[in-house]
C-alpha cells in the first residue's frame, strides 16, 4: 500500500477566480448582505451646484397698479376720496349754496390779497366739471404714477407748486389791470378754483422721469390740447394758467429725478434694529 499524506491542517486560501469583464460604462451590482460596497455612484469628486431655483416667471403690472390705494398712494387715494365727496356736493346740493362755496373758495384777487394760504388750499377741494372731468381722470392716473416714483410727499409738494405758482401768474396781471385801468373792478372777483394747474404741473414733472419714447408723446399731445383750448379763447387766463403749470413742472425735473433717485436708494437700503431692542437669535424648543 501506498503511503498517503495525512491532511493539511493549515487552511489553504481559494484562488481568486477573476470576474468577468464588463462593459464600459455599466455599474457594478453590489453583493448581497455585504454593507459599504464602493459602487460608481461613491466615488469622490467635485459636487455638482444645484440648479439655481429663479421662481415663477415674472408678470406685468396688474391694472389696478394703475390705481391709488391707501397704503402705497395716500396722498392720492385719500385727496381722491375729498374731491369724491365734494363733486358730490356740487351735483346734488341746492345750486345757490353750491355757488356760494365755490365763489367762498375762488382764487381771485381780492381773496389772495385778504387770504392767500387758505383760499389756495380752499380752490383745490373742487373739481371743475365734476369728477368725471378729464382733469379728474388725469388726477388719479397721473397722480398714482408720480406718487409711486416720489411718495407721498414730494408728490404734493409737485402738485402744491403747479397749483400756486400758476395761480398767482394768472391773476397777478388781472390786478395790475385792474390798476391800470385797463379791465373792470367786478374782474378782482372772478370765480376760479380747481385742480387742473396741479394736475398739469404733475403731468409735467412725471414726464421727465418716463422714458424718452413715452415722455415726448405725452408732452406733445397734453400740451396740444392745452393750445387748442388757448387758441379757442374760451379762458385765455385759465388757458395761459394750464401751460404755466405745465412749465412749472417740466422745470422740476431735475429735482424730481434726484427725488427718485434717493426714494430707490431708500427702499433698497436693508432696515437697521431699533436701538434699545437687539436681535434675539432664533431658537427651536426640543421636542419631549
Amino acid at each position: 500500500m501506498e503511503r498517503t499524506a495525512p491532511p493539511d491542517p493549515s487552511p489553504r486560501a481559494t484562488p481568486r477566480v477573476p470576474a468577468p469583464p464588463q462593459a464600459p460604462g455599466r455599474a457594478h451590482a453590489p453583493l448581497d448582505g455585504m454593507p459599504r460596497q464602493w459602487t460608481p455612484e461613491r466615488e469622490p469628486g467635485p459636487a455638482r451646484p444645484a440648479a439655481p431655483d429663479t421662481g415663477p416667471a415674472p408678470r406685468g403690472p396688474s391694472p389696478w397698479y394703475l390705481l391709488p390705494t391707501p397704503t402705497a398712494t395716500p396722498f392720492t387715494f385719500w385727496y381722491a376720496v375729498v374731491l369724491a365727496v365734494t363733486s358730490c356736493v356740487a351735483t346734488y346740493a341746492d345750486p345757490a349754496l353750491v355757488h356760494a362755496l365755490h365763489q367762498g373758495s375762488s382764487t381771485d384777487v381780492d381773496h389772495l390779497l385778504r387770504a392767500p394760504v387758505p383760499v389756495l388750499a380752499a380752490s383745490a377741494l373742487w373739481v371743475a366739471g365734476g369728477f368725471v372731468s378729464p382733469f379728474a381722470v388725469g388726477f388719479v392716473v397721473v397722480l398714482t404714477a408720480l406718487e409711486r416714483r416720489l411718495g407721498a410727499l414730494r408728490t404734493a409738494a409737485v402738485f402744491v407748486a403747479g397749483h400756486a405758482l400758476a395761480t398767482l401768474a394768472t391773476e397777478g396781471p388781472v390786478g395790475l389791470a385792474v390798476l391800470a385801468g385797463h379791465l373792470p373792478g367786478t374782474s378782482l372777483h372772478r370765480l376760479d378754483y380747481g385742480i387742473s394747474f396741479g394736475v398739469a404741473a404733475s403731468v409735467g414733472a412725471l414726464s421727465g422721469l418716463l422714458a424718452p419714447w413715452l415722455r415726448w408723446p405725452l408732452l406733445i399731445a397734453f400740451g396740444g390740447l392745452l393750445l387748442q383750448d388757448l387758441v379757442a379763447f374760451t379762458d385765455p387766463l385759465t388757458n395761459w394758467g394750464h401751460l404755466i403749470a405745465l412749465a412749472v413742472g417740466v422745470a422740476l425735473w431735475p429735482t424730481v429725478r434726484v427725488w427718485r433717485k434717493d426714494r430707490e436708494a431708500a427702499m433698497e437700503r436693508p432696515k437697521e434694529p431699533r436701538p434699545g431692542r437687539p436681535d434675539r437669535p432664533v431658537t427651536h424648543a426640543t421636542p419631549v
